[in-house]
């Protein structure tokens, strides 16, 4: 299967274009990194991974997204891209976990033993998923959830590794690692969870609430005299 893994879920934003079979320890990948910032330059970069590995946008069969939680507005914009092509084209959508890709990551990278993946949820917040890694892959050992400052740390001194991309202050020891494409990629391979567009959805553990503005008020006209 030809995939076009999308995430832009942390301010390290890539793109990658994986080949292959669930069975292939070493798929083929092209991926296109880009850091700083928020902004997305999406199209150039996937025509870039797609140039690297030499296939076209026909050839791609299926689109995986890196669905959060992290940058919002990372997130919609992959999301929104990920449902114009289905619109456009038929093709298969997954949406995955990019605290799973992070945790997967650092397997990929030789951490082994027990992890605890973190990142910012503003507010005074962080999101909080535990696993155990190993040579053989990883396992969940904590449900992501809302944690605080004191709670991130407590994991960390209870003999957790801390991973993630907001860990590089305040977390003595901790590792910084961001969601990789390549990585989403892969665990996109041998997936059959497809889903269609318009029910991809970020994943957050709070609710996103918009406040309304009040209509404009202007000041009664002058009366004739």
């Amino acid at each position: 299967m030809k995939i076009l893994a999308i995430e832009f879920s942390s301010s390290q934003r890539s793109v990658a274009v994986v080949q292959g079979r669930p069975e292939d320890a070493s798929p083929a990948s092209a991926e296109v990194v880009e850091s700083g910032g928020r902004a997305t330059r999406a199209f150039g970069m996937i025509e870039e991974a797609l140039r690297a590995a030499q296939v076209e946008r026909e050839q791609v069969e299926c689109l995986a997204i890196g669905l959060g939680p992290g940058s919002y507005t990372g997130i919609r914009a992959a999301i929104a891209l990920a449902q114009g092509w289905q619109l456009a084209r038929e093709i298969k959508i997954l949406g995955l976990s990019s605290v799973d890709t992070i945790a997967a990551q650092a397997q990929a990278e030789g951490v082994t033993g027990r992890v605890a993946v973190v990142i910012d949820a503003q507010r005074g917040e962080f999101y909080l998923a535990g696993y155990d890694l190993s040579a053989a892959g990883w396992r969940e050992t904590q449900a992501l959830c809302l944690a605080t400052r004191a709670q991130v740390q407590a994991a960390g001194s209870s003999g957790a590794l801390l991973v993630g991309p907001d860990v590089a202050e305040g977390f003595p020891g901790a590792r910084v690692m961001f969601p990789r494409a390549a990585t989403l990629g892969r665990l996109a391979l041998g997936r059959s969870d497809f889903m269609a567009g318009e029910a991809v959805e970020p994943l957050y553990l709070r609710e996103t609430a918009f406040v309304k503005a009040p209509p404009p008020r202007f000041p009664p006209a002058p009366t004739a005299t």
